[in-house]
């Protein structure tokens, strides 16, 4: 019999998101799956990852491609699929072009940015064919997995409300506020960037379409404005070489023991002059800290949904209303920050080393006329993002043949989630309610 073809893959965006995908293909799935090229604007980023790959997978180094050699690297590596994980606002560019060339696309989340390039995306996957599949790791995690099992089972009853609280803390949350994702042309802000995991959550949780979105938000504590108020009197750019930055507990302190740190940003400056560790409190950030939002779905359920990104600690609240009664989830992440240089959310490193919550999360039902009951689960939390990296790679590279909750997730899916943030960007903008159906055409 013959042997399979292993599936050819290439990686466009060698920052500290590519760390997942590239550990997967260079050690877990090299069976069925080759790693062929990097592809970025950053030469030294490239080159760090292929020092990783001999010295610690183990694995051939691989060519790399410029970005403005994109094409080139599809001519001539031919691949069947495309590995995006560059910046936010570049997605489309290379999701649209991969599949105008011949490939299928895997993309990191959030999709894209905005409305128009959605409908890029849409419109090319429509005409094209190809796939696209974004990488939502929350969905696989067992406890997010469980709360679909008990809704799906009609436990809950019908759904007719959703409170869903997300909490950053001073360490996670603050990271966003110090590289390229403070800016929303960049990233689409906390909306977007941050929050399309938790949409998707809900839209894939109650399986309805979201139809009417109003939010408001402000930047109210990153910023130098802010801290102004506060009382703080000492600035600094970016927390290198500063005696400023040496007392904020706030300031990425990158060290020698940082490999990654070191490796993709500090050393790769001197060639696109990006910055890693800008202060959370200087001039500039366009993206908003404090978000409320609520949702209207077709299935008439509302959600009521709020971000703050400057928590004492992390981790998320989903209260489900239901016709049979109340469905509780709440789950701490990290329980408490110290503000010493190891809590810092370092690119690639929960990846790597895995997410390990502090309290085990708790899923509590009460029926209507019944006592409290909680509900237990599968805790295996094994690899990053409570256990659902795993899960999500073998979906991937394996193939989603047995999956009856739907937890693989395409184009439609990416664009659900987005589409609730970009129409709350729209509305913290204008101060009125946005009509999802009136921002892109699935």
């Amino acid at each position: 019999m013959a042997v399979k073809a292993k599936k050819k893959y290439v990686l466009v965006g060698t920052g500290g998101r590519s760390s997942m995908y590239i550990k997967a293909l260079a050690v877990d799935y090299t069976k069925i799956a080759e790693l062929k090229a990097f592809c970025d604007t950053n030469q030294t980023r490239m080159d760090f990852w292929n020092k990783e790959l001999k010295n610690e997978y183990k694995h051939a180094p691989v060519k790399t491609y410029k970005a403005e050699d994109f094409e080139l690297m599809i001519k001539e590596q031919k691949p069947d699929v495309v590995i995006v994980t560059s910046m936010d606002r570049t997605h489309h560019t290379y999701i649209c072009r991969a599949m105008e060339l011949g490939c299928d696309v895997i993309t990191e989340k959030p999709m894209t940015v905005d409305a128009e390039k959605c409908q890029q995306i849409v419109d090319t996957k429509k005409r094209t064919g190809k796939n696209v599949t974004v990488t939502f790791n929350y969905r696989y995690s067992p406890r997010n997995t469980k709360i679909k099992e008990i809704i799906k089972s009609g436990m809950v009853g019908e759904i007719t409300s959703v409170h869903f609280e997300w909490l950053l803390d001073t360490s996670h949350g603050a990271d966003y506020f110090r590289r390229w994702h403070r800016y929303k042309k960049n990233s689409g802000g906390l909306m977007v960037h941050k929050a399309t995991h938790h949409f998707d959550l809900v839209n894939w949780w109650i399986d309805s379409f979201p139809e009417t979105v109003y939010a408001m938000g402000d930047l109210r504590f990153y910023g130098k404005e802010n801290a102004e108020k506060r009382g703080v009197k000492e600035f600094y750019y970016r927390s290198s070489g500063s005696k400023v930055a040496a007392k904020d507990p706030f300031a990425l302190k990158i060290t020698k023991k940082d490999k990654i740190l070191n490796g993709l940003y500090l050393d790769a400056e001197k060639e696109d002059n990006y910055f890693r560790d800008l202060s959370v409190f200087s001039d500039g950030i366009t993206i908003e800290d404090n978000m409320g939002v609520m949702v209207r779905y077709q299935n008439k359920a509302v959600m009521t949904y709020s971000l703050n990104a400057h928590c004492p600690w992390e981790g998320y609240r989903v209260c489900f209303n239901g016709t049979k009664g109340r469905l509780e989830f709440n789950v701490v992440e990290k329980s408490y920050v110290s503000g010493a240089h190891e809590d810092f959310n370092q690119p690639g490193m929960r990846e790597l080393e895995g997410d390990k919550a502090d309290i085990v999360p708790e899923i509590i039902f009460q029926a209507h006329w019944q006592k409290p009951q909680v509900i237990s689960y599968e805790q295996n939390d094994k690899g990053g993002h409570g256990g659902g990296d795993v899960r999500l790679l073998d979906h991937l590279f394996l193939g989603a043949k047995n999956d009856p909750l739907g937890h693989a997730a395409g184009y439609v899916d990416g664009a659900k989630s987005i589409l609730i943030g970009i129409a709350a960007n729209k509305s913290m903008q204008t101060g009125l309610p946005v009509e999802v159906k009136t921002l892109v055409q699935i």
